[in-house]
């Protein structure tokens, strides 16, 4: 154990992290980098984290741009507090505020959805009976989850009768911790799935296992709760090492591993899960179980003819360039964010990274240039493993580690100063991207 000189030096070493790591944020675009005069007209579906980061930079790098952003949410989410939420260590609150919060007053905001997009004739018609004619097109507009997709299952269940979804939104995750808190004091068999879909932070699923079963020892010591999880495939993350590393401490933790099941109904009444397996339907019983259904992009994506034709059928993504986000049939169009169809980067940072190349390839295309930026893939997930730990895994699109403290924070160690950069400093750092400034 660190005696106090040692903890106040690492506390001094994580304070000045997180102010260079602010510092450095602001500063990855020169506030004085020359604005492009233009009259293009530029369209962003989805007032997300990435819609919102990006007309931020666009609105001061372009001069006399008309920037119109739709979403038809007031609420803007904080997504990557709804596993404190759901955990019981941040109230529903913290990942809450309202879009137009985030949003210079030179952008307009269209408060409704994207019903149909025209890629042939450059259009883009509303809920409201708009129709948008741009210049470029940003698809920004997130996944759905799709509930339906698990029989027996609908979110008027979440909180009772031992269910939990957190990936719902802020109130679903609160009433997620409504029945883990339950199944904290009670005990029992807890069951934690994924879907066999991408999905927005992979490590989700693992963080809400270990983060339960870390409380659950707290309060009643070992024996009482039987701790599953139920992987879709024969890998527990997608990064091998990072998989390899997960396995090792579920078996120090007694967390049992079922591979290949995917999660296709559940029965609340007999508290039964029914999987699909490889050998065919596998029923388990639980106590508490949490349910993250499969996620695909929005029915106006997939029906806009702007997906892959050739991969993620069922899913939807949209068909870009997975190094400069630009459509590949249609490059007035970009996409980026939890819609894109790259092999990585469902994440915050992630959109981090990919927002300064959209930038640049349509700024440069303004200027009849060719961009120089690309996304490599980077993903980020502070990988809680316990209250107050966490590893801080960063990788690219060929699965390399890409620590971004090398020598400071070691991405397979669990260390208190990456649950600090989960809790405190990574919050800061959305924000500040959402502005536009990092």
């Amino acid at each position: 154990m660190k005696n106090d000189q040692d903890l106040r030096a690492s506390r001094r070493a994580f304070l000045g992290l997180v102010a260079g790591g602010l510092a450095t944020a602001s500063a990855v675009r020169p506030a004085a980098a020359a604005r492009v005069r233009t009259k293009a007209r530029i369209v962003v579906i989805g007032a997300g984290a990435a819609g919102l980061a990006l007309v931020n930079r666009l609105v001061d790098r372009l001069e006399g741009a008309n920037i119109t952003i739709l979403d038809p949410s007031a609420g803007h989410v904080y997504q990557p507090g709804l596993s404190l939420v759901a955990a019981g260590l941040k109230p529903a609150s913290y990942t809450q505020s309202r879009t137009t919060d985030w949003l210079s007053r030179d952008i307009t905001l269209i408060a409704e959805a994207a019903a149909a997009i025209d890629p042939e004739a450059k259009t883009v018609g509303t809920t409201g009976g708009q129709t948008l004619s741009y210049d470029f097109l940003i698809v920004a507009a997130g996944l759905v989850l799709d509930h339906d997709a698990i029989e027996g299952f609908s979110l008027d269940l979440v909180g009772t009768n031992g269910i939990g979804a957190l990936y719902a939104g802020p109130q679903y995750a609160a009433k997620t911790w409504a029945a883990a808190s339950e199944f904290v004091e009670a005990g029992g068999v807890g069951l934690f799935t994924r879907p066999a879909t991408e999905m927005k932070c992979a490590g989700a699923p693992l963080k809400h296992t270990f983060l339960i079963e870390d409380i659950a020892t707290r309060a009643a010591g070992k024996g009482r709760h039987q701790m599953h999880y139920a992987s879709n495939n024969a890998t527990l993350f997608g990064v091998p090492i990072v998989s390899e590393k997960v396995r090792m401490l579920f078996g120090d933790r007694g967390i049992a591993t079922h591979y290949n099941h995917v999660l296709r109904a559940i029965d609340p009444g007999r508290k039964v899960a029914t999987f699909a397996t490889p050998d065919g339907d596998a029923e388990m019983p639980y106590d508490y179980i949490h349910v993250i259904p499969p996620q695909r992009a929005p029915d106006v994506i997939r029906q806009s003819g702007l997906s892959w034709a050739d991969r993620w059928t069922d899913q939807g993504w949209v068909e870009v360039d997975r190094k400069t986000l630009r459509h590949l049939r249609y490059p007035e169009i970009f996409a980026l964010g939890d819609v894109a169809g790259v092999p990585k980067g469902k994440t915050a940072a992630s959109v981090k990274w990919q927002v300064p190349v959209v930038e640049d390839h349509l700024v440069a295309t303004l200027e009849g240039r060719d961009g120089v930026k690309e996304y490599d893939g980077y993903t980020s997930c502070p990988l809680v493993t316990r209250v107050g730990r966490a590893m801080l895994v960063e990788f690219d699109y060929h699965d390399n580690l890409t620590p971004s403290f090398p020598g400071l924070i070691a991405p397979l160690e669990e260390l208190w100063i990456s649950w600090l950069m989960k809790e405190v400093a990574l919050k800061a750092t959305y924000n500040a991207m959402l502005r536009g400034k990092a």
